[in-house]
């Protein structure tokens, strides 16, 4: 079987995560965002979202970056607003699936289902 790889990174909320006032969390948030947003424009990042239903709280998202290499998508994933901002920590490892098989869509968020 073809195998494709990808650089598959965790987003873990740190135990001793900064804390922040609410409108500086609301900033951060919409920077980090933005900075996802440009990564996928981009092309070197293929998809990302937030986790739920997760029996460890810690885990917050994740991204699939296709740069090449694992040091370049730790260089991304720490260059974000929010991992910058002591809220998130990364776990970067590579990721591998059947060649081709990152076509399908997902599930519409089902109504009431809550992404944080």
């Amino acid at each position: 079987m073809d195998l494709e790889s990808f650089e598959l990174v965790v987003l873990r909320r740190p135990a001793d995560a900064t804390e922040y006032d609410e409108p500086t969390l609301d900033r951060i948030q919409a920077e980090h965002l933005r900075y996802l947003d440009s990564l996928r424009e981009a092309g070197r990042v293929v998809t990302n979202g937030p986790v739920l239903d997760h029996h460890d709280e810690s885990v917050r998202g994740l991204t699939l970056f296709r740069v090449g290499t694992l040091e370049e998508a730790r260089r991304l994933a720490e260059d974000d607003p929010a991992v910058r901002a002591g809220r998130l920590v990364v776990d970067v490892m590579t990721w591998l699936c059947p060649a081709g098989t990152m076509i399908l869509p997902g599930r519409p968020l089902e109504e009431g289902q809550s992404t944080g």
